[in-house]
């Protein structure tokens, strides 16, 4: 039997999904738009670990002081990184805490300081993941209530199906979307044992460029892009859905419209997290164009890869503007969720 659980413990993970489960025994929850976190406490010693375990507690120094002044023993909490800007939760705030200088984590941990936004409890003197979601839920709430932080927030939940509906609704702002979990199961550390739902956009954007395969002529991905209000062409995001079958015509269909590209912000390298994409990539005339579909969008880019829907020959590449990207419905706000 498990007494205690270490750094590098997997956490549960949800598989995408189209719809909600509408049968019972489930719990529905927010998925918050923020970095997913595991905060150990062990002997006193504190780690947050990221959902690839990359530790975090470096760039969150505010948030690891919390767990580690928390009550009782050995801790396991797992929860959502967020950091509040006004009445919505700002992704570019996070991402702007993975600097490598110290001296700027600090000044950003006292000038925005992050919070923990918790969802289960795995140990709290002894581990709890192997009971089901409902008691550790309700362990969670009076463990939650003992400590009173504010920084330490509760995670909303319901089993009532239209209250998640609503909150898929107003993805965006605070939301990422609604996560379901079973009430019978135990934590199931890497397994794809929840479902998320996620609600998406689509927008139309111009080919602006592409990436060839890696070690290989054909091409992998096509970068999108939109105009701004100054008639630049900005690159905001890729898409590599792409058949194999049709890679090769279409490889040559790009490769005879080689131009100018994007005229405002142009593709860039490697991210912090991931240093696996090439920043080599071919410019185009901007002359196709594809609807996309897409999730969240992050300092006027598609923060995650788009799933192509369509070509549009229909559609004038000029017509493809970043006007596109404003939601039709209002986001959640951070007071409309938690209550």
């Amino acid at each position: 039997m498990t007494t205690t659980l270490y750094p590098g413990y997997a956490p549960m993970e949800a598989k995408l999904v189209d719809e909600l489960p509408d049968e019972g025994g489930w719990q529905f929850e927010p998925k918050w738009d923020g970095f997913r976190c595991l905060a150990f406490r062990r002997s006193g010693a504190v780690t947050l670990m990221s959902k690839s375990s990359k530790p975090l507690g470096r760039f969150f120094p505010e948030v690891a002081a919390l767990v580690a002044g928390l009550p009782g023993g050995d801790l396991v909490l797992d929860g959502e990184l967020i950091l509040p800007r006004g009445y919505v939760l700002s992704f570019e705030a996070l991402q702007a805490r993975l600097h490598p200088a110290q001296s700027r984590i600090d000044k950003l941990s006292r000038e925005t300081p992050a919070q923990f936004m918790a969802f289960d409890l795995l140990q709290a003197g002894r581990v709890l993941a192997n009971e089901p979601l409902s008691q550790r839920r309700a362990r969670l709430e009076a463990f939650l209530s003992k400590a009173n932080q504010p920084a330490l927030l509760l995670s909303p939940c319901s089993t009532n199906r239209k209250v998640a509906l609503t909150w898929l609704a107003r993805s965006g702002g605070a939301l990422d979307g609604v996560v379901a979990k079973r009430l019978a199961d135990v934590y199931q550390p890497g397994e794809r044992a929840m479902l998320k739902v996620k609600q998406h956009r689509t927008a139309d954007c111009v080919v602006g460029g592409f990436r060839y395969e890696r070690g290989g002529r054909e091409v992998a991905s096509l970068l999108l892009g939109l105009y701004d209000d100054a008639g630049r062409l900005d690159h905001v995001g890729f898409t590599s859905a792409i058949a194999t079958v049709d890679r090769p015509a279409l490889t040559k269909q790009l490769e005879a419209l080689a131009g100018e590209g994007f005229s405002g912000k142009a593709p860039g390298g490697p991210s912090r997290w991931s240093t696996e994409r090439s920043a080599d990539w071919q410019p185009l005339r901007p002359e196709l164009v594809v609807e996309v579909r897409y999730d969240q969008v992050t300092a006027g880019r598609f923060r995650h890869g788009t799933r192509l829907l369509r070509w549009r020959p229909d559609k004038a590449p000029a017509a493809c503007t970043r006007d596109q990207l404003v939601q039709e419905l209002r986001p959640s706000e951070l007071a409309e969720v938690i209550v």
